[in-house]
């Protein structure tokens, strides 16, 4: 029977729900680690063939490498690996699986809410609300019916939002140079520039990675250019964005909302307009899993830990290679 570890901060936020179907699985032989006791009893690594691990995950360095000399892989039940990860992991061919597609899911439920919550400008007319303590005059909005929705990466996330927008009446257009026009097709979706996504959306959505090509990917220009009344929406990172440059337009266009669940640096440093300007709407981080959630992510680690156990192949491992250009 394979000998296995949990390494990492909370226990029971991912694993809370699969542990005893684990447990059938794999020989827990101690209690649960965090990322610092791990390093205090690093002897305990020594039997391992298998670590459970999450958010508050230790880094999977030569140290820790070299006490685990029986490690064949690790289930990862959050998203981004990049900062676990190291070279001298990658040589020793240690299987990586994540549970990044789980950590999707209430992404594009965020997402779709707030694109089609935004095609009637709802948060413009919360905060005047407040602001007059009095039902406001109706204004127009862009509706979710002819108008046109702006996508910014087709990666898993832009493209579960797609698929849940074919439904409603809205036109959607995207930028992302690695998608085919026959990807396109199947999404329901025109390929556009970046410059055109931005002049022609109501809504634009941005869900690129955190690269060092996309840092400052969206700047004042591409938000300037967006149509009367049009909502910007990042979940994504906020390092895509070039913050300086999007609040000198959000001062000036008052007309514009951001929705903004990332931002950098995260928070925004003390006195940061993001904080008061009425058309920014912040929240802190909240789109991915959260709480009940999370345990998606663990239920996807067991379904990988059944198929890692009766040898097939995993259906959400992570490469070298993909490990770099996810967000």
């Amino acid at each position: 029977m394979l000998q296995g570890l949990y390494i990492l901060d909370d226990f029971d936020l991912i694993y809370g729900s699969t542990y005893e179907e684990i447990g059938k699985l794999v020989n827990i032989y101690a209690p649960p680690q965090t990322r610092l006791t791990i390093r205090q009893n690093i002897t305990l690594l020594k039997n391992a063939d298998v670590i459970f691990t999450g958010w508050g995950s230790p880094i999977f360095d030569n140290e820790l490498l070299s006490a685990a000399p029986n490690l064949k892989a690790v289930f990862y039940g959050a998203g981004s690996v990049k900062s676990i990860v190291t070279d001298e992991f990658w040589e020793r061919n240690i299987k990586m699986t994540s549970a990044y597609a789980a950590n999707a899911e209430p992404v594009v439920e965020f997402t779709l809410s707030q694109i089609l919550f935004s095609l009637k400008r709802g948060w413009y007319f919360v905060i005047q609300s407040k602001k007059q303590q009095n039902h406001v005059n109706r204004v127009d909005v862009p509706g979710a019916y002819g108008t046109t929705v702006g996508i910014v990466s087709l990666g898993m996330i832009g493209k579960k939002v797609c698929e849940l927008l074919k439904p409603f009446d809205v036109r959607v257009i995207a930028y992302d140079p690695y998608i085919s026009q026959k990807e396109a097709e199947k999404l329901n979706l025109e390929l556009c520039s970046l410059e055109e996504v931005f002049r022609h959306s109501d809504v634009v959505s941005v869900h690129t990675p955190w690269l060092k090509e996309t840092e400052g990917l969206i700047n004042g220009e591409l938000l300037s250019s967006m149509k009367q009344n049009a909502t910007f929406i990042n979940t994504s990172r906020g390092a895509i964005v070039n913050e300086p440059e999007m609040i000198d337009v959000l001062k000036t266009r008052p007309d514009l909302f951001a929705i903004l669940d990332v931002t950098y640096p995260e928070p925004p440093i003390e006195g940061s307009l993001l904080y008061t300007l009425d058309n920014v709407i912040l929240t802190p981080h909240i789109a991915g899993s959260m709480s009940g959630e999370c345990h998606r992510m663990g239920a996807y680690m067991l379904e990988e830990l059944k198929r890692f156990v009766a040898g097939k192949e995993l259906k959400w491992e992570i490469t070298k290679e993909k490990a770099l250009i996810m967000a």
